[in-house]
């Protein structure tokens, strides 16, 4: 079955993109939008010393400082008023979703279809807004600390605050607007927008690590095949599906019989998405981070060993980012699908698996298919994301790139060209309506 992409690609046609008003204003939209957000990156936060922020950067830039910056295409380097980005937004969305699942008044809200939902979404703008207000007073606390204020003091914090917490709140409405009035996930395409900006000065510097000898140009090479086959899986494996075969019994509606029908429950390979490798880089980050604020403040030891074991490369870290994937890849996957409500609506609507009684034996089965490809897709995951961890190390620079972010970049864009085939298929259906309309209205004429 071909993907919308391959759709999209076989039946590209530009005059019909030029004749589809409204398909060309949403991407005009989300485009303005995009440049907007990428304007807002290079504006810093006022009362900021630039070289004693650049200093004090590159000490940390190994932590999640430089997991953030990748984030928000090089904001937090200039700590500028998008330094937040739409992580608040990111977090606050998923701990909802994690809370969904454990109180039953969230969760009653979640099946109430519209109204609920925009409840829930009601909550997570509150909850985005109080995480803004705590990280951006912890980042006012640490730059006044560091030295990188102008004028500590109590103005200074508020105004940071002030001004971090304002620009994340700015891109979460601009995320909700794209996502209403323009092509794509709104969010989606934020993290997306920041990370493709990042890529340029990643392959500028790889080329010039290239020009001075420290990377031969075959590891360059093999370095850009290796990155082009990960695409190509990544592709594969997020379009990847178990099915299961639904089957629904004959039926009598009144005085008419209907035949039974057959569909398919699809099992995604990689139900928790990109979520796994974020939170593992974020936990394996951690020490970094404070090590590099307990070396600026005098204090080490403990936490500096540490940090050399963790060293990306190293084989401690690499084992501990393969198990916190797969381990957050089953939780998170068992949060977000529940297979006993799966197995229920199946009960209720008729439905059932061949060979499967309907109820308790259902849901057991779909649990143990899950938990299956869910191995599967957690061992593509921890493939994806030790690959350019061991190229960097093979080659003994920093390579500019990770597996999170070409997770990000790939699944976005497919989605985002799914929803433009969907547009196209719209407008194209509107078109044949419209020409059987007038067919039909000159036939009556003639008839008359």
């Amino acid at each position: 079955m071909a993907s919308a992409a391959e759709q999209l690609a076989a039946n590209l046609n530009f005059g019909a993109i030029a004749k589809a008003d409204e398909l060309k204003k949403r991407i005009w939209f989300t485009l303005g939008a995009l440049v907007v957000f990428r304007l807002g990156t290079y504006i810093p936060i006022p009362g900021i010393d630039p070289e004693q922020f650049a200093r004090n950067f590159q000490q940390q830039a190994g932590g999640v400082l430089g997991l953030f910056n990748m984030f928000s295409g090089g904001a937090v380097e200039r700590m500028a008023i998008f330094a937040l980005n739409i992580m608040p937004y990111i977090s606050a969305s998923i701990i909802i979703q994690l809370l969904t699942s454990v109180i039953p008044s969230l969760e009653t809200l979640k099946k109430e279809g519209e109204s609920g939902r925009k409840v829930i979404n009601q909550y997570t703008r509150y909850l985005t807004v109080l995480l803004a207000l705590v990280q951006s007073w912890g980042i006012a606390v640490g730059l006044q600390s560091s030295s990188a204020a102008i004028d500590p003091g109590p103005f200074f914090l508020l105004s940071t605050v002030i001004t971090l917490t304002g620009g994340t709140l700015f891109l979460m409405w601009i995320g909700e607007q794209i996502t209403s009035r323009g092509i794509g996930n709104g969010s989606s395409l934020i993290i997306f927008a920041g990370i493709v900006a990042h890529l340029p000065t990643a392959i500028i510097g790889a080329l010039e690590l290239g020009r001075t000898g420290a990377l031969s140009s075959a590891v360059i090479l093999g370095v850009g095949i290796a990155a082009i086959a990960l695409v190509y899986f990544i592709v594969f494996m997020e379009r990847a599906q178990r099915r299961l075969l639904i089957n629904y019994p004959k039926r009598q509606v009144g005085n008419r019989m209907y035949e039974g029908q057959t569909s398919f429950l699809p099992l995604k390979l990689n139900t928790s998405g990109v979520i796994p490798p974020i939170f593992a880089s974020s936990l394996l980050l951690l020490p970094a981070t404070v090590a590099s604020f307990s070396a600026n403040q005098g204090g080490t030891g403990f936490l500096a060993t540490i940090t050399t074991y963790l060293g990306h490369g190293r084989p401690l870290y690499m084992l501990l980012y393969a198990a916190l994937i797969i381990f957050f890849a089953f939780f998170y996957t068992a949060v977000v699908f529940n297979p006993q409500e799966t197995a229920d609506n199946l009960k209720k609507h008729g439905g059932f698996i061949p060979g499967i009684r309907p109820g308790e034996r259902t849901a057991a089965f779909i649990d143990k298919v899950l938990t299956r490809i869910t191995l599967i897709g957690a061992l593509y995951l921890t493939f994806v994301c030790l690959v350019p961890e061991i190229l960097a190390s093979y080659a003994s620079a920093s390579l500019g790139f990770g597996g999170t972010s070409l997770l990000i970049v790939v699944s976005v864009t497919m989605d985002t060209v799914a929803q433009i085939h969907g547009h196209l298929m719209a407008h194209q259906y509107e078109g044949l309506v419209k020409k059987a309309k007038l067919r039909g209205a000159s036939t009556t004429q003639r008839r008359r």
